[in-house]
């Protein structure tokens, strides 16, 4: 009979861990950090708990111990000004945002079941049909720390100038979330835009329960002051050793991580956060994949899928309702769940000797974008002749060896799967539409079912956000399968030299080349058609013999 240690539901978390391989290693991690008195510490903002290298970070980045008292300040400014938007009608509400500031206010709405249109992407088609659709009605969140995001910065330029095409002041319909003193403070309010300030000592991941997260939630006609209430429920277990669901879960996170299942496997069984594994995914990658380390959350289908089973360097994780297997189960309700996960990644940061608050690499891939256009000016970009083409799909490599004379697509995905290696995992990054190409999503499910090596999948820009710093400061152990497609209309970007599906395929091969220059095994999949393309490439994956 398997060992069940329970933190029963306190303050609305439960956190239940089953199993010997899960329960033991935990109460070990939970005893040392008791004895070190990390809960007191972290309560009090110790900034030196993940040592001196990361103690200036730290010091400016644990304000998210507070946002459930502090971020009341917003409620009732935004309650005033959602009723002034439903009054003038407009009850349609768009974020631009990336990252943190984009995926937690996807799951709280999609939570309430309210409708909020994000805009986190860079596809030129995605962002053309969100402008183009109802604008009349629409009023846009753009949420960003500095303003200086690109592709956040984009998506401003592109609404500023369709409003005002269509007759509308943008000081009317934008509204600017941001951080006081950013150079976005001054240039929204020059421009006459609505700005709400959010605390300048929280990161990005950590933002769910701050102005990022609350603001467009709230316009959308969330309750977040159920959700602030939730969290702060949370508050009073925080800096205790026991009875603390967010140090449970970090002690069982980290200290399995340590040993060598480094790999998260996240799957939905009736959680009610629809997204939330996407939110999570983010916290955690970025936070802890860094200085050759780090957990890596796979984020699957359901607990049906392939990836979801007992593996050396695997720990599984149920959002939602437990499960008669092994493993980590996390219920609760969303304000508090935000607030444990954020907590247990801080915990699971120490126990791995890393920072969780900063991001080394994130700035690689952006500043490769950059160079790329830079260099291009007004010429083709660096794409490169494909080794060859199978149908409407291109085959790109700098390493044909790594192909191994595969003849056809079937061959090119089995020679990558090959490539995979031991406790390593396949990356599969798609540069595309996430509602028109939404069907390639399958390809992860169609991959994993072929090898005994988890499977991500991310969508571009986003994932460069989230898993990109772990595929570049974490273990050197993955694989990467890059999916790009030709634009049959771009969009342009008013005030710059370039469109979206320039910026696109510029992020493409800016990122492809960071892992190049890391000898990663990788391959980009260009599809000349993307509809005929995606099928084709699930009917290839298909096909694939099992690798192992």
């Amino acid at each position: 009979m398997a060992h069940v240690h329970e933190a029963t539901e306190f303050a609305g978390v439960n956190v239940k861990l089953t199993g010997a391989d899960y329960v033991t290693p935990a109460k070990n991690a939970e005893r040392e950090l008791a004895e070190s008195g990390f809960a007191a510490k972290l309560a009090a903002k110790n900034a030196t708990l993940w040592g001196s290298d990361a103690e200036h970070e730290a010091s400016i980045r644990l304000g998210w111990l507070d946002l459930p008292k502090t971020s009341w300040q917003y409620v009732e400014e935004l309650k005033e000004l959602r009723a002034e938007l439903e009054e003038a009608g407009l009850h349609r509400v768009v974020l631009a945002g990336m990252g943190g500031s984009s995926l937690a206010p996807e799951v709280i709405a999609a939570t309430a079941g309210v409708r909020l249109t994000v805009l986190d992407t860079t596809d030129a088609g995605q962002v053309a049909a969100a402008i183009a659709e109802d604008i009349e009605h629409t009023v846009v969140v753009v949420s960003s720390k500095s303003g200086g995001t690109l592709e956040t910065d984009s998506h401003r330029r592109a609404y500023e100038q369709a409003f005002r095409e269509a007759g509308i002041a943008p000081a009317a319909r934008i509204i600017v979330v941001t951080d006081p003193g950013s150079p976005f403070e001054k240039l929204a309010r020059d421009a006459g835009y609505r700005v709400f300030l959010a605390d300048p000592n929280v990161g990005g991941r950590y933002s769910a329960l701050s102005a990022f997260g609350l603001v467009p939630s709230a316009l959308a006609g969330v309750d977040i002051e159920g959700l602030l209430r939730d969290a702060e429920a949370l508050l009073p277990s925080l800096d205790k050793d026991l009875d603390n669901p967010g140090l449970t879960l970090g002690a069982a996170l980290g200290e399995a991580g340590r040993a060598g299942r480094d790999k998260v496997i996240l799957a939905d069984f009736g959680s009610r956060h629809p997204g939330f594994g996407d939110w999570a995914e983010q916290l955690i990658a970025e936070s802890t994949g860094k200085l050759g380390t780090g957990l890596l959350p796979v984020v699957v289908e359901s607990v049906e899928a392939p990836d979801f089973a007992p593996a050396p360097d695997r720990q599984l994780v149920t959002l939602g309702t437990a499960l008669h297997i092994d493993g980590i189960t996390v219920s609760g309700n969303l304000g508090a769940e935000f607030l444990a996960w954020e907590y247990a990644t801080a915990v699971a940061g120490q126990l791995l000797g890393i920072n969780p608050f900063d991001q080394p690499n994130v700035q690689e891939s952006k500043d490769n974008t950059n160079k790329i256009l830079e260099a291009a000016g007004d010429g083709p970009l660096p794409e490169g002749k494909p080794v060859f083409t199978d149908g409407v799909v291109e085959i790109h490599t700098d390493d044909p060896i790594l192909l191994g004379g595969a003849g056809d697509l079937a061959g090119v995905l089995s020679a990558l799967l090959r490539a995979v290696p031991d406790r390593g995992y396949l990356a599969v990054m798609a540069y595309l539409d996430r509602h028109v190409d939404a069907s390639v999503s399958l390809v992860r499910k169609a991959l994993a079912n072929r090898t005994e090596r988890p499977v991500t999948f991310g969508w571009a820009p986003r994932f460069l956000h989230s898993t990109g710093q772990y595929h570049k400061g974490g273990p050197q152990t993955g694989a990467f399968l890059q999916i790009t497609g030709t634009v049959a209309h771009d969009l342009p970007i008013p005030g710059r030299p370039f469109g979206f599906a320039r910026l696109q395929m510029a992020q493409a091969l800016g990122d492809l080349r960071a892992l190049q220059q890391r000898a990663r095994p990788a391959i980009r999949l260009h599809l000349k058609d993307r509809t005929i393309g995606i099928q084709q490439l699930l009917d290839a994956a298909g096909s694939v013999g099992h690798v192992r």
